[in-house]
């Protein structure tokens, strides 16, 4: 049974799940920053929007602070992920390690730090930080999950039941990477437009009426990421276009962390976004020209802060 959870790193997602599985089991967060951790231990966290929770979490910067845990997920950036797992050498050694982040690769990455059962999922919640310790919750869609090498998919299912048990939408899969891929393809054909045009994800995505539309684009992003996926053997889960149409008619404007971290300027997630597409379409000879211009752009643009 699941009792004891970590939630490693307290950015939104992080907060999202460790806000609501509080509500459920025990959960501690292991944050970065030493004022975090201690704003967590002293207010506790609030999550607001589409859900109304006060939870009281432990957090620490350490997590041999934590104690044990029997599931640890890991809900960091890309480019905090390699850190989050050096401090987590030798912690939760009976856990398993869910990682929940963008793009390909975090679970090879994960593998590399331990010997941890591993669970790969990817979500389309979303939120707002307003404070280290409030949360506003926006987007309340799915969390999907799979095994990933041999990890029994009961564990997966369990893991599933306890997340649904605290009021977020779930869905186990016996194979995460259709979903993963949905997801990726979107991700890459939508992050990196936004962090160039600085631009929230809105209507500009998904419009095709005059020659000069965003939607054009973004299309073009979506079909030769479809590509690859086909080259890969990949028979999405959804369809990346129509995940794009479907989020610009919700009627608020999203920003997508890339252009969040591009007007902050610090350093994105694009390696392992539009890197690992551009990646992948090598390894299967297909030629993605629109990917690797936003991939080099957005490059660019890091090198110019």
């Amino acid at each position: 049974m699941i009792e004891r959870v970590c939630i490693v790193g307290g950015g939104v997602i992080g907060s999202l799940f460790a806000g609501h599985l509080a509500q459920v089991c025990d959960v501690a967060v292991l944050t970065r920053r030493q004022e975090h951790a201690d704003a967590l231990e002293r207010e506790g966290l609030r999550i607001s929007g589409r859900s109304d929770v006060q939870a009281r979490v432990r957090a620490a910067t350490a997590a041999a602070a934590l104690g044990d845990a029997d599931l640890a997920i890991v809900a960091t950036k890309a480019n905090g992920l390699d850190g989050a797992l050096g401090s987590m050498t030798g912690a939760f050694p009976g856990a398993t390690v869910m990682t929940v982040l963008n793009g390909l690769g975090a679970e090879e990455i994960v593998r590399e730090h331990g010997d941890w059962e591993i669970v790969s999922a990817v979500t389309f919640m979303s939120g707002t930080k307003r404070s280290d310790t409030h949360v506003e919750y926006i987007l309340d869609t799915e969390t999907w999950l799979g095994p990933f090498e041999d990890t029994p998919y009961a564990r997966v299912q369990e893991i599933a039941g306890l997340i649904e048990a605290s009021g977020l939408r779930v869905e186990a899969l016996p194979d995460l990477r259709p979903a993963q891929w949905s997801k990726l393809i979107f991700n890459a054909s939508v992050n990196p437009v936004a962090a160039l045009t600085r631009l929230p994800h809105d209507p500009h995505f998904a419009a095709e009426a005059d020659p000069t539309d965003l939607g054009h684009l973004v299309h073009g992003l979506v079909d030769e990421g479809k590509a690859v996926a086909k080259a890969a053997g990949i028979e999405l889960h959804d369809d990346p276009w129509e995940m794009n149409v479907l989020a610009t008619r919700r009627g608020s404007a999203h920003y997508p962390s890339m252009l969040e971290d591009a007007e902050a300027e610090r350093k994105t997630e694009i390696e392992l976004i539009t890197g690992s597409l551009v990646r992948e379409a090598e390894r299967h000879d297909v030629p993605v020209p629109l990917h690797t211009a936003l991939y080099a752009l957005v490059k660019g643009k890091e090198d110019s802060w």
